[in-house]
């Protein structure tokens, strides 16, 4: 069995279009890199300024300074563009980011999202996630299905502070896909080794479960 990160930005990775200009969010989401597939091209974006990251360097390949939002090391494409951040977020609230995947503490049933504080913990600020969900035309969250504690993190009604309202499109974990609708959280998908049942177990928000569920 493929570990849960690996699984979930796998997964994410299909949802890829080509011509896509594409945002990953810090964490698991910038794994996303290294599974774009083959046949398509798209444009990898970065909040500290750089459009056209590649997949991470091997060790041979490792520059200092060339880095993502995250501080993580990364390889720059053919063509690639370096400029301010303050140019990089006027991309993202321009409205020219067609897809930014980001990670999440909670989601619930009408897609709210909150990814970015617990109160009582040190945080150092919400970073570029409140601009990414409200500028990008699609936000696909990538995180594990439950919390550390085996707390549900899909829930009626997030408890956390808001990242933003109605901003979430589509769910992805290592137990399932959900999509976001007007009427609710719809199971799209299942892991090959799992159950609708064990999903549902897992999760606090009602699924709305239809006649065919896939498999991935």
């Amino acid at each position: 069995m493929r570990d849960k990160r690996g699984r979930i930005v796998q997964r994410v990775a299909r949802e890829l279009k080509d011509g896509d200009y594409v945002n990953l969010g810090i964490g698991m989401p910038t794994l996303v890199a290294n599974h774009v597939p083959a046949d398509i091209d798209i444009t990898l974006h970065s909040e500290n300024g750089l459009l056209g990251v590649g997949p991470f360097p091997t060790d041979a390949e490792i520059d200092p300074d060339l880095i993502n939002a995250g501080k993580e090391t990364v390889t720059e494409v053919p063509g690639s563009c370096y400029f301010s951040s303050a140019d990089s977020f006027a991309m993202v609230r321009g409205g020219h980011i067609d897809l930014t995947v980001l990670g999440a503490l909670q989601v619930d049933e009408e897609g709210n999202l909150a990814n970015w504080m617990i109160p009582g913990k040190k945080v150092k600020g919400m970073g570029g996630a409140m601009d990414l969900v409200a500028g990008a035309r699609r936000v696909i969250i990538a995180m594990e299905h439950g919390t550390k504690e085996g707390g549900a993190k899909i829930l009626k009604r997030c408890t956390l502070p808001l990242t933003g309202p109605r901003v979430v499109d589509l769910i992805v974990t290592e137990l399932a896909v959900i999509e976001v609708t007007d009427k609710g959280l719809v199971l799209k998908e299942i892991a090959e080794d799992t159950t609708i049942e064990d999903v549902k177990k897992h999760t606090d928000a009602t699924l709305i479960v239809p006649d065919h569920v896939g498999r991935f």
